[in-house]
């Protein structure tokens, strides 16, 4: 990547506001002299499930994208908002193995990332304080700032979660000689925006998202321009938020803008990768369009970059910096210490997983009396021999097949879309226990069947049909492009649901 790989003003990953009157320079931005790369609402996630192509995220790709900003020869420096070592508050028991295996693999890559500074939420303390501060990870409390550079330029780094802790954090960092201060706010959107539209007085030069309002607030990418801009990123590691710094004359820096056009191009190819995809996942493609789809996706992919790449207008020898969202895509290269550590935690995870399984796991208790739990394909291949050629040629009848091929037959976070009736009554409640409920099953459409089994009627048993069935696992980040008329039509055919001509 070269220098003028350092800008964009405003992606639209997602939905970005952009400005209706944009009056640049014509003098181009040279090479930076600091870049700040942020992550932000990690919430545990090493990388994509795999479950559909060409996934975003990865923290080896992340990686990557780092050492190829190095390589320009700025400083580079490396922030990461919280939220990072889990996704959930709290933890079952048998899930305490993975997760803490996996934060202290994030916290590995975080680093040989070369980390500069994190703050910390509440996600980050699901195994405790104590827990948290034994990864040795540098960190910045609410209220307080880190300084970060040297002599060329200093960088401010505020962490705060209330206005006051935010300009408290500002001014000490401008006391400490920062130029320029990143605020990590940990607030949602909404009210991370409206402090950032209305107050002059705050002391930094950029707001970062550092909690989205949700895990589903989290799926888009938003640059607002207010006093004083706000960015949130794409959360679960699908994207960066990157930040040129230009050093210059002048009272405070400046957010850098984009042309309309180069803008309107941006938003264009996002269009494309986004129809791109959900064509390579398309079921039923034929191999051979889908190798051109993907070569296509490649290719726009690049475009993309290139395009991104072209560096702004800027104020010549004005204080000023660019933001841009940089996706993580699964067209990057890995790089190869980190992916190294991130095979080692796909190898040792499932050995933890199945060691407490066996010491401490449990089977199903029963369904309370007088309602249905799972049985298993057998009594349903009694009445309905018919439908089985048809799911036997399916991608349900291999789902847990397809865990077992890649190594993650006994990861937590996958197999419960792969089995039937997980952690339910005659279902899967130990992952060392899998037998006769392998698979995507009839029940997983259908519903637990025990009491039809004993008392076939059209009344006992769900007809399979409910699209909220399948959003349960085929769900906006695992099937982003899910349809359901699409999707059912592969599993509809002779003895199964197919009209009779």
């Amino acid at each position: 990547m070269s220098a003028r790989g350092g800008w964009l003003a405003c992606v639209l990953v997602a939905g970005c506001s952009t400005p209706t009157t944009i009056r640049p320079t014509p003098v181009p931005a040279g090479r930076p002299e600091a870049t700040i790369f942020v992550t932000a609402d990690l919430r545990g996630y090493l990388g994509p499930c795999g479950c559909s192509e060409n996934m975003r995220g990865g923290i080896s790709r992340t990686a990557w994208q780092l050492d190829q900003a190095r390589a320009e020869g700025q400083p580079v420096f490396l922030v990461d908002s919280g939220n990072a070592l889990f996704g959930r508050a709290s933890l079952p028991d048998d899930a305490v193995p993975q997760q803490e295996r996996k934060a202290r693999a994030l916290a590995q890559a975080f680093k040989l990332m070369k980390l500069s500074v994190r703050a910390h939420s509440s996600l980050d303390d699901t195994r405790g304080g104590a827990f948290r501060t034994g990864l040795s990870l540098p960190e910045v409390a609410d209220g307080d700032a880190e300084l970060l550079g040297g002599e060329a330029l200093r960088i401010g780094v505020a962490a705060a979660s209330t206005p006051e802790q935010l300009m408290a954090a500002a001014a000490k960092a401008r006391a400490a000689g920062a130029e320029l201060v990143l605020g990590l706010y940990h607030q949602g959107l909404v009210e991370t925006s409206r402090l950032g539209a209305a107050r002059t007085d705050l002391g930094v030069d950029l707001l970062v998202v550092a909690a989205a309002d949700s895990e589903l607030a989290g799926e888009t990418s938003r640059l607002l321009r207010g006093e004083v801009p706000v960015a949130q990123v794409q959360s679960k590691g699908r994207s960066l938020i990157r930040v040129d710094v230009w050093r210059g004359a002048g009272p405070k820096f400046t957010l850098l803008r984009g042309g309309p056009e180069h803008d309107r191009d941006l938003e264009a190819l996002d269009g494309r990768i986004e129809l791109l995809r959900a064509q390579v996942n398309q079921p039923g493609l034929g191999a051979e369009l889908k190798a051109l789809k993907e070569q296509k996706l490649v290719e726009v992919i690049a475009r993309r970059a290139a395009v991104a790449a072209e560096p702004p207008p800027a104020a010549a020898g004005q204080k000023s910096f660019a933001v841009r969202f940089v996706p993580i895509e699964s067209t990057l290269p890995e790089q190869p210490e980190v992916k190294a550590l991130m095979t080692a935690y796909d190898r040792e995870v499932g050995q933890l997983n199945l060691a407490w399984a066996k010491e401490h796991g449990h089977d199903c208790l029963p369904a309370p009396k007088g309602l249905p739990e799972f049985v298993g394909n057998a009594p349903c291949a009694d009445c309905h021999a018919e439908a089985f050629p048809l799911w036997n040629s399916s991608k349900h009848a291999h789902g847990y097949a397809t865990l077992e091929q890649v190594g993650k037959n006994h990861h937590l976070d996958c197999v419960g879309c792969h089995v039937t009736g997980w952690q339910q009554p005659g279902g899967v409640c130990r992952i060392d226990r899998v037998e006769k409920r392998q698979g995507i099953g009839c029940e997983s459409c259908h519903g637990p069947g025990s009491i039809h089994s004993n008392d076939p009627t059209v009344d006992n048993i769900a007809r399979g049909n409910d699209p909220k069935v399948c959003t349960g696992c085929h769900d906006t980040e695992n099937a982003p492009h899910f349809n359901f008329d699409t999707y059912v039509s592969q599993i509809l055919g002779p003895g199964h649901g197919a009209k009779e001509p």
